[in-house]
């Protein structure tokens, strides 16, 4: 694993932080336990060697989930009560707010820095080890990021890598191959807290904090037990929220396309004119169909766009809470 500051001089933090673990957990009642048992392991062993404090604990997100999952939780806490907590949501409102609400739980908790990580254990556990280093070493927000991509299809690949360039040719700050596994300090945490917008999007809100950052590397696994909680729609959908909530260039792009399609009807009236004076006029079944089609999916394109932010507008408007805490343990 590599290890990389930002900053030639930042520094230094207290040894021994308090470490909160972050784990949003949606129907994952056939992966608990084993998430459960390899990270109580890693915190055990980060104890052992010091490198963080002996109330250091994991604390369990469920947001809203239809099986056992809260169940095994609350089992979990009876069992070792000071390792594991639990936050249950009233309802399910999606990863992000789940993740933002155990993030900030952890701040009320007066953790000296949290990680977070999804219960797939996909992310390895055993980078928590550098990422405890680079903090130590003065970085406030330390990043996990995919060494490579090679558990994923060549379809899951391409999409991701055109996902980034999208993002950055959009002007919105995100660090490719970099999912929700991070480390983030009180003074991180605190700085999260100021966001109060309800679309969330914490991989282009967390970069854009500043402070010192650095990046560990490390090899993905696959998810040992559960199916996945990301299918394809999920992903377009989280792919569109990005977009939507930190760039305003679509409604850049939607009026130059407008703008072309205004030039390509004046063009093509101009041939018309001088077609009929020129005595060449063909009737033009075939064009005016495909002007007809492009002009009205461009209108329908555009109208969805702006039909996003305005939603978004809509949503953020009304003020209501990003989510509802029924029960912490």
């Amino acid at each position: 694993m590599l290890t990389n500051l930002n900053s030639s001089e930042s520094p230094k933090h207290p040894a021994q932080p308090y470490l909160v673990m972050v784990i949003p957990c949606y129907n994952e009642e056939e992966m608990l336990h084993i998430t459960a048992r390899a990270l109580s392991e890693k915190i055990s062993e980060l104890m052992q060697f010091q490198l963080v404090s002996d109330n250091s604990c994991v604390l369990f997100v469920d947001d809203g989930s239809k099986d056992r999952t809260w169940q095994i939780i609350e089992e979990l806490h009876k069992q070792y009560p000071s390792m594991f907590h639990g936050l249950k949501l009233a309802h399910n409102k999606g990863h992000q707010n789940a993740l933002y609400s155990g993030l900030m739980q952890a701040l009320d908790m007066n953790a000296d820095v949290a990680v977070s990580m999804d219960a797939d254990l996909q992310d390895d556990p055993n980078a928590i080890n550098s990422m405890i280093e680079a903090y130590e070493k003065g970085a406030e927000i330390v990043y996990g990021v995919r060494d490579n991509r090679d558990t994923d299809s060549a379809f899951k690949r391409g999409t991701a890598r055109m996902f980034y360039r999208v993002m950055r040719s959009l002007g919105t700050e995100t660090v490719p191959d970099h999912a929700d596994f991070r480390l983030m300090s009180r003074r991180a945490l605190s700085a999260l807290a100021e966001y109060k917008e309800s679309n969330l999007f914490l991989r282009g809100i967390v970069p854009s904090l500043g402070f010192t950052t650095a990046k560990v590397y490390y090899k993905r696994g696959k998810r040992e037990a559960g199916e996945s909680k990301y299918p394809l729609k999920k992903m377009i959908s989280f792919a569109v929220e990005g977009i939507t909530s930190f760039s305003t260039k679509p409604l850049s792009i939607i009026t130059g396309l407008g703008i072309l399609s205004v030039l390509a009807g004046i063009a093509m009236l101009i041939y018309t004119i001088v077609s009929v004076c020129t005595g060449h006029a063909v009737a033009g079944w075939g064009s005016l169909m495909f002007s007809l089609w492009f002009v009205g999916g461009l209108i329908l394109v555009s109208l969805g766009v702006i039909g996003e932010y305005i939603a978004k507008v809509y949503i953020e408007v009304k003020n209501r809470p990003r989510y509802i805490v029924e029960e912490f343990i």
